[in-house]
């Protein structure tokens, strides 16, 4: 599975750099006020023939294109570029998510950020960037830990201030070093807490293999499964502060 994901992240990033930073990209918005380029559709197109020439019994779930076989035993579970405004803005803080489930269940994950040519890939159990094994850091005090999120305005207009607010007094650093590439900041051990309040299956499902297999704590924003139906965005942290984050945030813990 390791080569086939190197596989698919190469030939992605072949479509989609050659417009990164590029003045003249158009950018579309969708129906639900997020942004789409010819690039994000176009790599979304190679994931789907690479898979279906590999896997062709195997379900696929993308950001922009149709379901296929949702119902297969195995399904991938794609997000071409997540972080599309930083990719239109010329930003490198973007990358491609490519997920493998079994009844729904992630099993393998990749997150692939092109302009960095960093690879993360993850099984529950293990992780690594490239060939190097990843783990969370220890940072004792909770007071120490940088935390990141995607949009600072975000957890305000989704959860209220008085549990965002807790958290920002409680922790040190804080940062908008987000989107997918937050996440691979925690599992590579430079930062300690990445959130973000509302997430898509397309956003969260890739992730969350990587973070496990790195011995990253997960939930929803309430501390429930984020893959849950009712579940709402993500909070990963290292296991020694995730209860007290969720508990700060006004979740359950």
């Amino acid at each position: 599975m390791i080569p086939f994901l190197r596989h698919l992240a190469r030939e992605s990033a072949r479509v989609i750099m050659p417009h990164f930073a590029n003045p003249s990209l158009r950018v579309e918005w969708k129906a639900d006020d997020t942004p789409v380029t010819y690039a994000d559709r176009k790599a979304e197109e190679v994931l789907r023939a690479e898979i279906a020439k590999t896997w062709p019994d195997h379900g696929i779930v993308g950001e922009e294109l149709d379901d296929v076989a949702a119902d297969a035993e195995y399904t991938w579970v794609l997000d071409p570029i997540d972080g599309t405004r930083s990719f239109a803005a010329g930003s490198p803080l973007f990358g491609t998510l490519i997920c493998l489930r079994r009844e729904l269940m992630p099993l393998w994950g990749a997150i692939h950020i092109p302009a960095l040519g960093q690879l993360y890939i993850g099984n529950n159990e293990s992780a690594w960037l490239d060939d190097r094994r990843l783990h969370v850091r220890e940072t004792p005090r909770l007071a120490d830990c940088t935390l990141l999120t995607t949009d600072p305005k975000a957890p305000y207009q989704y959860h209220g201030a008085p549990g965002w607010d807790a958290l920002l007094a409680a922790t040190g650093m804080y940062r908008s070093w987000g989107d997918c590439f937050g996440y691979t900041l925690l599992a590579s051990g430079g930062a300690d807490i990445m959130t973000d309040p509302a997430m898509n299956l397309w956003d969260v499902a890739a992730l969350l293999p990587v973070l496990r297999g790195c011995g990253a704590a997960v939930s929803d924003w309430h501390g429930v499964d984020p893959l849950a139906e009712d579940a709402e965005g993500l909070v990963a942290a290292h296991p020694r502060h995730h209860r007290t984050i969720i508990e700060l945030l006004g979740g359950r813990g």
